[in-house]
């Protein structure tokens, strides 16, 4: 039979391939002509080389048998993805995934490297590596074994050592291919190995390939494109979770690029989703003169190349149109019809909020795919189980997500920083300002837990002082932990906003959501300055920049004079107020003095390892002063308070 798809592949990285389709059951591969066994390859030919392709050598590269490679850790560290160029062949009836994968390393590393280290998960089989030199595809040599690793659903990674010519040197770049294949099931071994609960192990680990579900989110959950890693345990604290965090930040700025292929039989699937971006998929019938529901097929989409960003590569495709709410604003592909009128009244609870903020409109809608397993979400795309539920229940997620349709940004912190400050907004705006506050300090307490204390002076014998530095935080423009990129972006937002006020933050942030310069980490800084016209260089060093830990601040002394008269009115009280910070952080904080509901408010700005003072006038004879107001985190309390004795 004739081939239905013949596409390029891999562009400049790899050769072109044609997928041949034969009967409805077959697999999407073509038996090689016979070969003698020197040269016979590893696996069956998934792809063939077209005319027009690079000369690549006929002699393929054969994974030898061989028991596990003594391979370091610094070894599999060492790589940084700079681009992907993926064709993907799947097969959902026999839950196969075929790829030929093209792609760009760097050695990030501090060696030479002799060797390199590429993992996939351990239901995949490596078939071939190749290296593009002087216009041709060389093949590489290489040997796979698997090894423990809770990065992929199954526990495991396929692990591939290729021999390289010559090394590859510190910085170096190199442009290689490679082929693999399998099948992609559910598998919760990871889970189960330390002892979770089957249904909770399924509700977690719920990736595949198969004729009911599409599903593939990536690193940390399934191995399902070519990666570089040490392994890592679920049983071995957060450690699993942090190489998660850092292999995003290492790979956000690689370009993705994605050829998809869905053989299918009866009705044809509608649309793909890869990292969060939407397309349509095109299908071409296999025999129109066959019933639909027997007719095979193939439907393709391509997503063109476009910056990896802060995220795992995942790929869901649906099996038919979303429905799109009243309201314009969420599109949901579910069975459960009956409560995505709620979903709409919820999203048309939280726009007002998200357009006094954001802007008058968003970016694009909220897509939803009704998933009973843990929620899953990139950008505008969450994948979460839809059910019966009122306006008020659903609002306070959904202000986090729809944030995602009307605000973007290549940096996560602000990314996802701004969807969790309009949270506390909608908290704000529903509940109150002091149930909003309530919730930034409860997540300001788990922050003081992971930030690093600040330096420790000490003096030695001799009388020399020295400073003993305290520990290692992230800087948000380079944040990998989420504690960080969502839970402090979200307090420094909030800090911001009673730095400018709200309506220069909110200038900014619609200003900044359409900005070119989005790449730039300075660029939402000179944004708010020319908004608020204000230099906010030294919040921004402290806080975005630098980890500078968290302020810790203290009243060191209050005084208080009588005044006999304040202008044209009565006594009153002058009281000067002296506030240290032992911090390393920098803090501009409100001082009230307060006497009963009479309160006067002045905001100080307290450098880190110094003490600022101010001078608050005040009618009536004060009785307390408060440093702080809970919206500015601290290593300790967020509320400091002291009696006035005015007499």
């Amino acid at each position: 039979m004739k081939s239905n798809v013949v596409r390029s592949v891999l562009g400049r990285f790899a050769v072109l391939a044609i997928f041949v389709l034969v009967n409805p059951v077959a697999k999407a591969q073509v038996e090689p002509p016979p070969t003698t066994e020197q040269d016979a390859p590893h696996g069956k030919v998934l792809f063939n080389r077209n005319l027009d392709s690079p000369e690549v050598e006929k002699k393929a590269a054969v994974p030898a048998e061989q028991a596990n490679v003594d391979v370091s850790d610094a070894e599999r560290a060492s790589l940084t993805f700079t681009a992907y160029d993926l064709d993907v062949h799947l097969v959902p009836a026999e839950s196969r995934l075929a790829v030929h994968a093209g792609f760009t390393v760097k050695n990030s590393g501090k060696e030479p490297l002799k060797r390199l280290v590429f993992q996939i998960s351990s239901s995949l089989h490596w078939e071939s590596f190749g290296v593009e030199s002087d216009g041709r595809v060389l093949p590489l040599a290489f040997v796979a074994h698997v090894i423990d690793s809770d990065a992929d659903h199954t526990g495991k990674a396929t692990e591939a050592v290729i021999t390289l010519p010559q090394p590859l040197a510190t910085g170096a770049s190199l442009n290689l291919t490679s082929f693999y294949s399998g099948e992609v099931t559910l598998s919760a071994e990871r889970l189960e190995r330390i002892g979770a609960p089957l249904d909770k192990a399924a509700e977690a680990d719920w990736d595949q390939v198969s004729a009911e579900r599409i599903a593939l989110r990536g690193f940390g959950n399934v191995l399902w494109y070519p990666t570089a890693a040490a392994p890592v345990f679920l049983g071995d604290g957060a450690k699993l979770f942090q190489s998660v965090g850092q292999n995003k930040l290492h790979q956000a700025d690689a370009t993705v690029h994605l050829r998809l292929t869905v053989e299918y039989v009866g009705d044809a699937p509608d649309a793909a989703f890869f990292c969060g971006r939407r397309e349509q998929l095109k299908k071409v019938s296999e025999n129109q003169n066959l019933p639909v529901a027997e007719s095979p097929g193939v439907a393709t989409a391509e997503f063109s190349p476009r910056q990896l960003g802060f995220r795992a590569p995942s790929l869901f495709v649906t099996d038919r149109a979303g429905t799109v709410t009243d309201n314009s604003l969420i599109s949901a592909v579910t069975d459960h019809y009956d409560a995505l009128p709620n979903y709409g009244a919820a999203a048309t609870k939280v726009q007002p909020v998200l357009t006094e903020w954001l802007g008058t409109g968003p970016l694009g809608m909220l897509n939803i795919l009704d998933h009973a397993g843990q929620p899953f979400e990139d950008d505008a795309l969450l994948v979460t189980p839809i059910h019966a539920s009122t306006p008020e229940e659903l609002a306070p997620p959904l202000a986090h997500s729809l944030s995602h349709a009307w605000f973007g940004s290549s940096h996560v912190w602000l990314d996802e920083g701004v969807a969790q400050f309009l949270s506390l907004l909608w908290i704000e705006q529903s509940q109150g300002r002091e149930v909003a506050v309530q919730r930034l300090q409860q997540d300001a307490n788990t922050l003081a837990l992971a930030e690093p204390p600040p330096a420790t002076s000490s003096v030695s014998a001799n009388g020399v002082s020295s400073s003993v530095p305290g520990g290692e935080g992230q800087s948000l423009i380079l944040a990998s932990d989420e504690i960080y990129y969502r839970t402090k972006a979200a307090a420094v937002l909030w800090m911001l906003r009673s730095i400018v006020g709200d309506a220069a933050l909110q200038q900014a942030l619609q200003s900044y959501r359409t900005d070119k310069l989005d790449h730039d980490p300075k660029e939402f800084q000179r944004v708010l300055e020319r908004c608020a016209k204000r230099d906010l260089a030294w919040f921004f060093d402290d806080w975005v920049y630098r980890d500078r830990g968290l302020p810790d601040l203290s009243i060191a002394n209050v005084t208080p004079r009588a005044l006999d008269k304040i202008g044209n009115k009565g006594a009153g009280w002058l009281v000067a107020i002296e506030v240290k910070n032992d911090g390393d952080a920098a803090a501009e904080v409100p001082v009230t003095v307060r006497s009963g509901t009479l309160t006067s408010t002045q905001r100080l700005r307290i450098a880190g390892r110094s003490s600022a003072s101010t001078r608050i006038v005040f009618e009536g004879t004060p009785s307390e002063v408060i440093v702080n107001d809970g919206t500015v985190p601290e290593m300790t309390a967020m509320i400091h308070t002291r009696q006035i004795d005015a007499h």
